[in-house]
């Protein structure tokens, strides 16, 4: 790996790299939760059309009712990550918690069900790129992209190699209680994956949408790029003194402290959970050496896997 300048503020716990600036209470308490029946994750590695699916859910739980703020969505579609055991458990049901960590870490039970989403590899690294230069507390924000490649490339970033995770995941997509699917077949077909999704989160929902073709149409409204890029832009950019309004979210009170110590610069971009929301924007990014590298890990790492025909690579 080439020399790296600098590097995004990770902490360590059970072998999974996570962000400093998160709770070790309440990461430590996600990991040992024993899920009850009826729970739903939403797993993903980051910047692999996490918060998309987040509200896709969160809508066809709601039958298509749209949320009165966007605060909502931290109770309704929560990062389990950052919860702590009382958001945990006060989590409204249904509901769905998202979460980055890999199949091995998982809290599991044949009992809960999973949503498992991948991203092409290349566009995930530039997404996260983004993500980490422009949330202040990965105190990154004069990171430089080339050396966020190498340590993509490294497997060296938050829940570590995005390769070993997806193949953690891989020999489950079939199983019973785990649905799986693509950021692209996301932005190809939405109302397919709405459909395929209500149906396998239960049979009230897939009712509700078969009666009643508002509630489809009100699900996909919610769920389009321009809706959640207006509704969603500042739900975690929150600051300190803005987080004792929400106590189900006690990492957030935990992450403002942490990020108002690094007293970062007051000109940084405005973070965005949803970004550009496109197809192929590593075109503008990365440069011809280092799509070959990748390309070349991409095949190393799932040669004998179906994800080769999810990204044919160019």
């Amino acid at each position: 790996m080439a020399k790296v300048m600098k590097r995004p503020r990770y902490a360590e716990m059970n072998g999974i790299l996570y962000p400093e600036m998160f709770s070790p209470k309440c990461f430590k308490e996600a990991l040992e939760y024993k899920p009850e029946r009826g729970d739903v994750f939403i797993c993903t590695y980051p910047k692999c059309g996490t918060t998309w699916m987040q509200n896709v859910a969160m809508y066809i739980f709601r039958k298509g009712k749209e949320i009165e703020n966007p605060y909502e969505f931290l109770k309704f579609a929560p990062f389990i990550d950052l919860l702590g055991n009382e958001g945990i458990y006060g989590m409204p049901r249904p509901g769905a918690f998202k979460t980055h960590l890999p199949y091995s870490h998982m809290p599991f039970s044949p009992e809960a069900k999973y949503i498992f989403v991948a991203r092409d590899p290349k566009d995930c690294c530039v997404s996260f790129y983004y993500h980490a230069r422009n949330q202040p507390g990965f105190g990154f924000w004069d990171g430089e992209f080339d050396d966020f490649f190498e340590l993509f490339m490294a497997g060296e970033l938050e829940y570590n190699d995005y390769f070993d995770h997806l193949l953690d995941w891989y020999p489950h997509r079939n199983d019973p209680n785990v649905i799986y699917t693509t950021y692209e077949d996301m932005k190809r077909d939405i109302k397919a994956i709405i459909l395929k999704l209500a149906k396998f989160l239960g049979q009230e929902y897939i009712e509700a949408i078969e009666k009643d073709n508002a509630v489809l149409n009100s699900i996909i409204q919610y769920s389009g790029f321009d809706y959640m890029k207006k509704k969603l832009s500042e739900v975690y950019d929150l600051k300190e003194e803005e987080c004792s309004s929400q106590p189900m979210y006690e990492g957030l009170k935990y992450m403002a402290q942490f990020t108002a110590s690094l007293k970062p610069p007051d000109d940084l971009p405005e973070l965005q959970f949803v970004r550009k929301g496109i197809v192929g924007d590593w075109k503008n990014h990365l440069s011809p050496g280092q799509t070959e590298r990748l390309n070349r890990k991409f095949l190393e790492k799932l040669k004998d896997t179906e994800v080769l025909q999810w990204y044919p690579l160019e």
